[in-house]
């Protein structure tokens, strides 16, 4: 067998363990997310040796996710490091075996804190397990290595666990892209939210009289290639129409003999042109629309451009 097809083999090997592992997810996963979400400190994330690498890069993911986490080596913690531990905090110790003596050595002074613990262990009958409010398994019955020794499918579980936890977070925080940006300022996602408005917007605005014919107004929209254009009456703008309302025309007039005022929305959202990229994002996720009208100002009513979420999707 050569090795792009053993490499197959040992996906599959780990699909199936993954898979099984899925069905034993329980209550207890509920509890650790809750435990988790409830803190009123900060959840520290324990480990040694190759779970520890694992652990770091689930405290990372937590604390740009919306979750105050650290990562804290067991080994030095009994060193000193428990001195960035509170007793308000949760602490996630994670230990395949559940008997690594660096893991099993903090129990002790994290109760004296006062600290409530979560065990990620592949061993639920383990010390650790034992000595845990919480135990959240990650057993597998068997590793792709083929000694059967070195950490591959386990270390794969816990990533996965980890990933549960972080994402079933997010939901319940209800972490939104706008939010990730705030952590990620050095980021593309960062840099591209933190832009103003006016750095992405459109100012070659889509516009149409209110009594502009279906198909004129049809042409308007799709040179401007925005889904959308800006109803005015005169100098002054009165309304919006959406590709939404085209599609609800067509299905209300039996012909199209019909004018902008006819389909408009007299209604439309609108930003100013210094605000960042986050808050049109924010607009547009609260009330389920993909473009807003830009001012010069908070307090002008005069449109100078408009602003879509595929400029924002679509800046790097």
């Amino acid at each position: 067998m050569n090795c792009s097809e053993r490499a197959k083999n040992i996906f599959s090997e780990e699909i199936a363990e993954l898979k099984k592992l899925s069905t034993s997810i329980d209550e207890n996963f509920d509890k650790a997310v809750e435990l988790i979400y409830a803190c009123e400190g900060k959840l520290v994330v324990m480990g040694i040796g190759k779970t520890g690498i694992i652990g770091h890069k689930i405290a990372s993911s937590l604390a740009s996710t919306g979750t105050s986490a650290i990562f804290v080596n067991a080994a030095e913690a009994v060193h000193g490091d428990l001195g960035m531990v509170c007793g308000k905090d949760v602490v996630l110790l994670v230990s395949n075996s559940g008997s690594t003596n660096e893991i099993l050595n903090v129990i002790a002074p994290l109760r004296n804190l006062g600290c409530t613990i979560i065990a990620m262990t592949g061993n639920p009958d383990s010390q650790l397990a034992q000595e845990s409010d919480v135990v959240i398994s990650v057993h597998v019955d068997r590793e792709a290595c083929p000694l059967g020794l070195a950490p591959t499918t386990s270390t794969t579980a816990t990533t996965l666990m980890g990933d549960a936890l972080i994402v079933c977070l997010m939901e319940k925080r209800h972490f939104k892209a706008e939010n990730f940006a705030l952590y990620h300022p050095g980021g593309a996602l960062g840099r591209q939210l933190l832009a103003r408005v006016k750095n992405r917007m459109q100012t070659n605005v889509p516009r149409v009289q209110v009594d502009t014919p279906f198909r004129k107004l049809v042409c308007e929209m799709s040179e401007k290639h925005l889904g959308m254009t800006m109803v005015y009456d005169g100098e002054r703008c009165i309304g919006i129409i959406t590709d939404g309302d085209l599609r609800r025309a067509i299905q209300k007039y039996d012909d199209l003999h019909i004018v902008a005022r006819d389909m408009m929305t007299p209604s439309y959202k609108r930003i100013h042109k210094e605000a960042l990229l986050t808050e049109a994002l924010a607009i547009m996720d609260k009330y389920n629309i993909t473009t807003l009208a830009v001012t010069e100002t908070p307090d002008t009513e005069e449109i100078i451009g408009i602003i879509s979420i595929h400029h924002i999707i679509d800046f790097n």
